[in-house]
Order: structure tokens, then C-alpha cells, then sequence
């Protein structure tokens, strides 16, 4: 599949807004503190995509109801949903000059009914984009960093209605970014995710 930039100014994707609040001083403590044990971009990439990864645990597999949605709160509250995991990421890449963008997949939703959009980041190295999934790992699930062809933790079943969508987002899409402000817990957050986009 080919990605496609939103926007063409490679800035956009090192921009902060509500969601990628990449100067909070929380956000640049974790950066620098995972920076001090990367000896180049690439590393540091992948230390912070194993850092949200692997510390911030999916709300939805820690049945934790909180429901995050800025960068500097998933950090500092230590969980969210996917959508909130790629803000925290996308945060932490941008905070050291890497571009990032945000990205969807249309998939079936957990409980077998219907569809929900599942978020991600993609990230700039070589004069491409590179998806990444830092949902988080669980039986089935084995998402990695990687350069060298995608490692995500989940492959679209277009018979059964799921897809990527291509786009490169500089900001969260307006209707994820919607339902997570709106939802006062993850289960009625649940109930509004988006469908499709």
C-alpha cells in the first residue's frame, strides 16, 4: 500500500497541537530520558515505540476505564487506547525531530459487532514512511519496530470489511479525537469510536 501525506510539508509532522503536546515537560523528561540510551534516531525511534509499547498498558487489556487522550496524560497516567498510545508516541518521536504521522485501519470491532478505527503512527526514515503499532502486545499480538517491512499487530481481512486507510495525518483524525474527549470511560468510549473514516 502507498502512503500518502495529507499534508506535503514535512513540518506538519513535527508540529504540536492539543493531543501531541510534545513540550510538555513531561513529555520532553521521558524524551530526554530515552534519548540518554540511544546512540542515533533510529534507536531512540525504537526505544520509544517499545517504551509506549511495553510501559503504557492498553486500557482495554489492563480493564483499566480511564479514558486518555493527550500525550503528556497518557504518560503521566500510565494507560489508553490505542489512538492514545500513537498520540503518546507520535509526541515522543516529534519531540526529537522525527517525523511522525498518524494513521488508521478500518477492523472488525472486539466484540464481533460491527467495525471500530484503529489507530497507529508512521514514521519517516530514508525518504519513507514506515508504519508502526504500539497498541500494545497480548496473545496474538506481536507488534514490532521495524524498518524492514511492517510489524503490526494487526493484517486487514478485506473480506470481512477491514482495511488501512492510506492517509498520513499530521493531527488525530477530528472524529477519534472527538469520541476520546467526549467519553467520560472506555466503555461508552467504546460505543463511539469511530466506525470508518
Amino acid at each position: 500500500m502507498e502512503l500518502i501525506q495529507e499534508n506535503p510539508d514535512l513540518s506538519a509532522y513535527l508540529g504540536a497541537d492539543e493531543a501531541i503536546d510534545h513540550h510538555h515537560p513531561l513529555v520532553r523528561k521521558t524524551a530526554a530520558r530515552l534519548a540518554r540510551d540511544a546512540e542515533d534516531s533510529y534507536a531512540y525511534a525504537s526505544l520509544a515505540f517499545e517504551f509506549v509499547r511495553d510501559a503504557i498498558p492498553h486500557s482495554q487489556d489492563a480493564g483499566d476505564p480511564r479514558v486518555t487522550w493527550r500525550a503528556s496524560d497518557v504518560l503521566a497516567q500510565g494507560t489508553g487506547i490505542c489512538h492514545a498510545k500513537a498520540h503518546a508516541l507520535t509526541a515522543l518521536l516529534r519531540a526529537e525531530d522525527i517525523p511522525t504521522a498518524l494513521c488508521y485501519q478500518r477492523l472488525a470491532h472486539d466484540d464481533g459487532e460491527g467495525h471500530v478505527v484503529h489507530g497507529l503512527v508512521a514514521v519517516r526514515f530514508g525518504g519513507a514512511w514506515h508504519r508502526q503499532d504500539p497498541r500494545g502486545n497480548k496473545p496474538g499480538v506481536d507488534a514490532r519496530f521495524s524498518l524492514d517491512g511492517e510489524r503490526l499487530a494487526f493484517l486487514p481481512d478485506r473480506e470481512a470489511g477491514e482495511w488501512d486507510y492510506p492517509a498520513l495525518h499530521a493531527a488525530p483524525h477530528p472524529a477519534v479525537l472527538g469520541a476520546l474527549r467526549s467519553a467520560p470511560d472506555r466503555a461508552r468510549l467504546w460505543r463511539a469510536l469511530p466506525t470508518g473514516l
